[in-house]
């Protein structure tokens, strides 16, 4: 059974409770003050069962106020409609609020509707047919042009074309574009209330995805998970809710004074609450000119929040036109790219204008004509398009596939998919779990390249640059840096030794006195045993300036020639491979060895013995036990 969501839209006491009870029989006025008044002034819902030509349809119906204090209660509700029930009293006609509601419908692109004329019965004929002719010139053009929506007299009182309607109701609602059951899950909260018995409950329509008992799911913001302890849909207990359903969630753990009205549910890890969403804004016909950087109130879905307007081109927007703007808003809102959206004047309290999210996490710096085009791109674009701009905007980071959820509002399935496609089109690399596009890469490899060069003739005493230090001038994300490197090292570009990343081919160029410095420091060292002289002394009896011979030690040590056992004492490899050996014979007639012994045996004094003895337990040639060592 398909689910259709049917809202009521119109001016107060045009009959729009009255037909939602015509039809379906249940009074959506369920405040006390509501029907002391006879007005409606929160959300109402009723539902009906009718057979379609096609397929039988379950409809929700979201009865909303129609007086002019309460339009915010109505944009509560509108957001979800699947389609609308235009209401105009044949005694009134076209009214203020019949206008702004029509308008409103109009800006969150309602996909369709009927036109009612309620309270036919209480006009002649003549009268009806004018009102019949004020309504047409209202929605001319619109999606309730005549051309296209049906317009239907009714009454409520005497059920004259009730029938008729539930006919078209049924016919168009079975034109209704299926919501997405299998796209990420989301509930904007319309309602939250206690029942004795089993806590927290919340209702709203479900506009994507579905929902099920024991799932967990998070609350927007803050974003608190909590476990759906039980569901309903149209006050049946079920199993699931699906798209398109109005829907009742039993929440566990989570107190109702947590929850209000404008926070939503959705699939953990889906959105992340903003203050600044990148959109394309149209101001109504009429409407007052929207000066830049001013404040309005913003609605989207069930929240509402003030909002600053700032347009990317111009200081002012003219009625009737259309721009690129962000909102700063002053509470954080959860939503996605696509999510259409209501502004409305500080003072007086009306309507001027709506549109898209086009981009719920904006570059921070970016020229005003870059970003543009690129709102641009990213409304009119297909799933890859929009891919390909999220990731290439990230640049050295890549972006990651939580991020790619966020930004774009898709379910894991659709993000995958998409991914897919655009590595099998070589448009997109994947390193873990970071994207990046092909032409990046492809930049950023020889922006390493070049790094390497640069080092080089910088250090040409200096066999390469550490791993570590071209990771950050490259301020690059670690897998990023790790997938152009490796590319580099396969096409023998460079090359890695010791962790130092250097040219492929490329060895250390010395001059002749540095050549000669090298041949210095080794001897001192190789000829003098184990009492060795101190580094300081070796270096400054060099011919070269002490940064140079710095560079030439660091040499020798990276390739192992030398081996630093404290910052002043450095042997040669020999020397202590020697020592290693004649150590670990002892062994056979003595397994242990104390200071006293070890200096008499290399006839040395304790400045070199302790260093050594710590050494050699470093590399487990010897273990200290107490104040001997244990040839191991």
């Amino acid at each position: 059974m398909r689910s259709v969501i049917v809202g009521t839209a119109g001016h107060i006491d045009h009959g729009k409770t009255a037909l939602v009870r015509a039809l379906t029989g249940i009074d959506t006025d369920r405040l006390e003050e509501e029907k002391r008044r006879g007005i409606t002034i929160e959300l109402g819902f009723a539902h009906l069962e009718l057979a379609a030509p096609q397929w039988p349809v379950r409809l929700g119906f979201v009865d909303v106020p129609g007086h002019e204090r309460f339009v915010r209660n109505m944009l509560d509700g509108v957001g979800g409609f699947d389609l609308v029930l235009f209401v105009v009293s044949a005694e009134d006609s076209v009214k203020p609020q019949t206008r702004e509601h029509f308008d409103i419908c109009r800006l969150l692109q309602v996909p369709r509707g009927i036109t009612v004329l309620t309270k036919s019965d209480l006009v002649d004929p003549e009268t009806l047919q004018v009102v019949r002719m004020e309504v047409e010139e209202l929605v001319q053009g619109s999606f309730l042009d005549a051309s296209r929506s049906p317009m239907i007299a009714v009454s409520a009182r005497t059920g004259e074309g009730v029938e008729n309607l539930k006919q078209e109701l049924a016919r168009v609602a079975s034109e209704v574009v299926r919501k997405d059951s299998h796209g990420a899950f989301r509930l904007p909260i319309d309602r939250v209330f206690t029942m004795k018995g089993f806590g927290t409950v919340v209702t709203g329509t479900l506009i994507s995805g579905e929902v099920r008992k024991e799932q967990e799911v998070e609350i927007l913001p803050p974003g608190t998970k909590v476990r759906v302890r039980g569901l309903q849909v149209h006050g049946a207990n079920t199993e699931t809710a699906t798209a398109g359903q109005r829907t009742a969630l039993n929440l566990a753990g989570v107190p109702r004074n947590e929850l209000e009205r404008g926070m939503t549910l959705a699939q953990p890890g889906l959105l992340l609450p903003t203050r600044r969403l990148d959109v394309q804004v149209s101001l109504l016909d009429g409407a007052r000119t929207l000066k830049n950087r001013a404040k309005v109130h913003l609605h989207i879905f069930t929240t509402e929040t003030v909002a600053k307007i700032v347009f990317y081109e111009g200081e002012e927007l003219e009625a009737g036109k259309t721009a690129w703007a962000q909102l700063r808003t002053e509470s954080p809102v959860a939503c996605a790219p696509g999510d259409r959206f209501i502004v409305r004047q500080l003072s007086p309290v009306t309507t001027i204008g709506g549109g898209s999210v086009v981009d719920v996490e904006p570059m921070r710096r970016m020229k005003p004509s870059a970003r543009m085009d690129m709102l641009e791109k990213l409304s009119a674009g297909t799933d890859l398009g929009r891919l390909l701009l999220l990731v290439e905007r990230r640049e050295q980071h890549g972006l990651r596939l939580h991020e790619a959820i966020h930004q774009t509002g898709w379910a894991m399935d659709r993000l995958k998919k998409t991914r897919n496609e655009a590595t099998r089109a070589g448009e997109i690399i994947s390193f873990g779990d970071a994207l990046i596009t092909t032409a990046t890469l492809r930049r950023i490899e020889e922006e390493l390249f070049t790094s390497v060069e640069t080092f080089h003739a910088a250090n040409p005493l200096v066999g390469g640059i550490s791993k570590q230090e071209l990771l950050e001038r490259s301020k690059l994300g670690v897998e990023i840096f790790a997938g152009a490197l490796n590319a580099l090292l396969a096409a023998k570009r460079l090359g890695i030794d010791a962790e130092q990343v250097h040219l492929a081919g490329h060895g250390v160029v010395m001059q002749e006195e540095e050549a000669e410095s090298k041949r210095q420091i080794e001897e001192a060292f190789a000829t003098t045993g184990l009492k060795v002289p101190a580094l300081k002394d070796v270096l400054s009896g060099l011919q070269i300036d002490r940064l140079r011979a710095q560079k030439i030690m660091t040499l020798l040590l990276r390739d192992k020639v030398l081996c630093k056992v404290t910052e002043e004492l450095v042997f040669h490899q020999k020397t202590l491979v020697e020592l290693k050996q004649r150590v670990s014979e002892l062994k056979s007639s003595s397994p242990r060895i104390n200071v006293t012994q070890f200096k008499d045996l290399l006839g040395i004094s304790r400045k070199y013995a302790i260093p050594l003895l710590e050494y050699l337990d470093r590399e487990h040639v010897t273990r200290r036990a107490g104040e001997e060592r244990i040839i191991l």
